[in-house]
């Protein structure tokens, strides 16, 4: 399947020189998104993964369902004040922006293995944050899987030893 029929291109957006992928087009449609996350979860099928963890939002409509598909847990990684217990947090660079992330405390057990899914993968710096926080906590990431990469970006090198898989590239 073409997922690229289904991700609309929105030129300018949030800033102009920016080409925002967005997905809520693919969401829309139930046999794409349930296909998508079915290819996603065939890339990562031979991974050992205790929980995956998902940074908010986007990371949540790929990271949940793939949770539920393979029988494990979610870990929500929230922006600063979004979580009610006590957590750990750390400040990351966006692409056009700064922004902080959180996890609980307790959200990942020393050595749990953690496969971090988002939807898009651009320069890395959310999920490296990602990464910062869940090594924090003694989990230990085993994989990152992305709906979209912009590969042209080269995301995926600021995660020495971490296999990224990606469903589409840009």
């Amino acid at each position: 399947m073409n997922f690229k029929e289904h991700i609309r291109v929105i030129p300018d957006f949030p800033q102009p020189g920016i080409r925002f992928k967005d997905i809520t087009t693919l969401l829309q449609n139930g046999p794409v998104y349930r296909e998508a996350i079915d290819q996603m979860k065939a890339l990562i099928k031979d991974k050992q993964i205790d929980v995956i963890a998902g940074p908010e939002a986007r990371g949540f409509v790929i990271g949940a369902p793939l949770a539920y598909s393979l029988g494990v847990g979610f870990i929500p990684i929230r922006k600063s004040g979004k979580l009610p217990g006590e957590t750990i947090e750390a400040d990351y660079a966006l692409e056009y922006g700064k922004d902080k992330l959180a996890m609980h405390k307790d959200a990942i057990k020393p050595g749990q293995k953690v496969l971090i899914a988002d939807d898009l993968l651009a320069t890395g710096g959310t999920i490296q944050t990602s990464i910062d926080l869940i090594n924090q906590l003694g989990g230990e990431v085993v994989g990152a899987a992305f709906l979209i990469e912009l590969s042209y970006l080269d995301g995926r090198s600021k995660f020495n030893g971490i296999d990224v898989v990606s469903l589409v590239q840009y």
